[in-house]
């Protein structure tokens, strides 16, 4: 659904998740059974809050009226979507990258940057890479240059200017934890080349703000098309990202529609 970059899936149907140090390979079973690669106390402790498993989503969908058909309709067909509540430094350098960038073109920038400052993890089944921390990347002596290999073109002062904020301490990411959400857009529209759409992914997709509901082009499309141009999210309150989720599923698995 477009909020995260590092998820694989297997030809065996097996899924890998990783986020800071963990990493998580995940099986179906049988239904509404899985197999999980984690001890309990991982999954409770790490896991539980990253799949935002305490809220409960067949709730949020029920209070979509009627009178919006078209909505009643994406959230049928991305019922099983859930906002990842994922690491704050990973999600804004993701979002940098993201702009102007094609969800695989993104995948594969991230991947880079991993593989070239990150920490190597052997697993049973491939080596994978944590994403660096903004005082390891310094370390590796960060550059323009070996920025520019990982394929993140302009992008490359903002993610530079964001390094740089959060590894001197001029930007806390756990501390804007307690801001409110506009306090919190205001913050990190402060690094160079965060706007509000950056900054609105950024809250949604890692400080779990589900009044946040970014706006690009595909949910643009649907605004236009279905909604005669005007924001339906707006009248979501706090489930408006989530709803915003469920759109731009549905616009990623219809492209034709919006052709």
């Amino acid at each position: 659904s477009g909020q995260c970059f590092r998820v694989k899936s297997f030809e065996n149907g097996m899924f890998r998740f990783i986020t800071r140090h963990h990493v998580l390979y995940i099986s179906k079973m049988a239904d509404r059974k899985y197999s999980v690669s984690c001890s309990k106390e991982e999954w409770s402790s790490v896991w539980t809050s990253y799949f935002d498993l305490n809220r409960c989503y067949q709730a949020v969908r029920k209070t979509i009226p009627k009178a919006d058909p078209f909505l009643r309709k994406a959230a049928e067909e991305g019922a099983g979507i859930r906002l990842l509540s994922q690491d704050h430094w990973e999600t804004l350098i993701s979002f940098i990258i993201s702009q102007r960038k094609s969800i695989p073109a993104i995948k594969s920038s991230v991947e880079a940057i991993c593989a070239m400052f990150g920490t190597a993890i052997s697993t049973p089944y491939e080596v994978v890479y944590t994403f660096p921390t903004a005082e390891e990347m310094l370390s590796s002596e960060v550059s323009r240059e070996n920025l520019l290999e990982c394929k993140v073109g302009y992008r490359v002062n903002y993610i530079l200017d964001a390094i740089s904020q959060v590894a001197y301490g001029a930007l806390s990411l756990d501390d804007l934890e307690m801001c409110t959400d506009d306090a919190l857009i205001s913050n990190l529209t402060g690094v160079h080349g965060v706007g509000k759409k950056v900054a609105n992914c950024v809250c949604l997709f890692s400080y779990n703000r589900t009044a946040s509901a970014p706006v690009d082009t595909w949910i643009q499309k649907v605004i236009d098309k279905y909604y005669g141009g005007i924001d339906p999210l707006c009248d979501y309150g706090e489930c408006a990202g989530i709803m915003q989720q469920y759109i731009f599923y549905y616009a990623q698995k219809h492209k034709k529609e919006f052709d």
